[in-house]
């Protein structure tokens, strides 16, 4: 049997205790330590394509953006991780737990992604209340930092804007299809022209103009007020009472298929008194008997139907 020495076996032992010393007090890694960026050149090496189509979005000024004032200035040379977070995990990593992606995560969470460099414009300024801000639609879902042709829906190409609506709003886009309907097919218009998708105060998302007004005055002025002599449904419910602003089976986009269909709505069909005989829609033989086809069409003689300035009575 062959003896150890017990010298050695001693400095053994002192070596697995001293580990065991060593392994109790080391201090663990530092987590509070910043993530550390990576740079736009170490995310080209893996994502070539990408980066060449970022090359040719809006957003690439921001990868340039040294001498330039704003939210941006920050980002020079490092805009993917604008959007991203820091990258110099995933570098080293390659996981796509290590970075972030605005397309994957909540609304809400790549809604203020974006909005830390797009807050405080008068476009956002009704997020909140806008449709697609209660029902949480997310930016990325309309626009894409990464490809260039997705830049036609900010640069007001109208067929573009409008395919990308269309994508969601398919009912809507089918009343175009009728025939008298704003030129939103021929690509003359677009639903921008007409409401905001960034979120408005307003229903529907409707634009205003000229600070609170209806956007529908933007192209018909002619029907802007203030008039001396109102035609109430104008003033107080808007243009939608008497026309289907997306399309319609009648002309003038009408709600009904005959003018004096929309006038009796309000102007209704009821007993006149001998000195009430002006009212429209008496029982016959009222002055307004609409059995006779001169009176079926109410414009031709109450041409300014949206407002006068001399008659109460819209006659001039």
């Amino acid at each position: 049997m062959v003896k150890v020495p017990s010298v050695k076996l001693g400095i053994v032992a002192l070596s697995v205790a001293g580990l065991v010393f060593a392994s109790q007090n080391a201090k663990p890694a530092d987590s509070s330590k910043p993530a550390e960026y990576a740079g736009s050149e170490t995310c080209q090496a893996c994502h070539e394509d990408i980066f060449k189509a970022f090359g040719r979005n809006r957003h690439h000024t921001v990868e340039a953006s040294k001498g330039i004032r704003g939210p941006s200035l920050q980002w020079a040379g490092k805009a993917c991780e604008s959007c991203h977070g820091p990258g110099g995990k995933h570098a080293e990593s390659a996981s796509a737990s290590d970075i972030v992606n605005p397309a994957k995560v909540r609304p809400a969470e790549s809604e203020r992604i974006c909005l830390g460099c797009h807050k405080n414009t008068f476009a956002h300024a009704g997020r909140v209340q806008g449709g697609h801000g209660r029902y949480q639609v997310a930016c990325v879902s309309c626009h894409s930092v990464h490809k260039p042709d997705a830049e036609a829906i900010t640069t007001g190409r109208n067929k573009a804007i409008n395919a990308e609506c269309a994508g969601c709003h398919v009912q809507v886009w089918a009343q175009f299809q009728r025939p008298h309907t704003h030129r939103l097919p021929e690509g003359a218009m677009s639903c921008v022209d007409c409401h905001n998708p960034h979120g408005s105060f307003l229903p529907r998302m409707v634009n205003t103009v000229n600070a609170n007004e209806p956007g529908c005055v933007r192209c018909h002025s002619d029907k802007r007020g203030p008039f001396a002599f109102e035609h109430p449904p104008v003033k107080m419910e808007g243009c939608q009472t008497c026309h289907e602003p997306h399309g319609s089976a009648n002309p003038r986009m009408l709600t009904r298929h005959e003018e004096r269909f929309v006038c009796l709505e309000c102007h209704a069909n009821v007993g006149l008194s001998a000195a009430q005989t002006h009212t429209i829609g008496g029982v016959p033989p009222a002055f307004h008997d609409l059995r006779s086809p001169i009176y079926r069409n109410c414009s031709v003689c109450h041409i300014k139907t949206h407002g006068s300035q001399v008659d109460r009575s819209f006659l001039k």
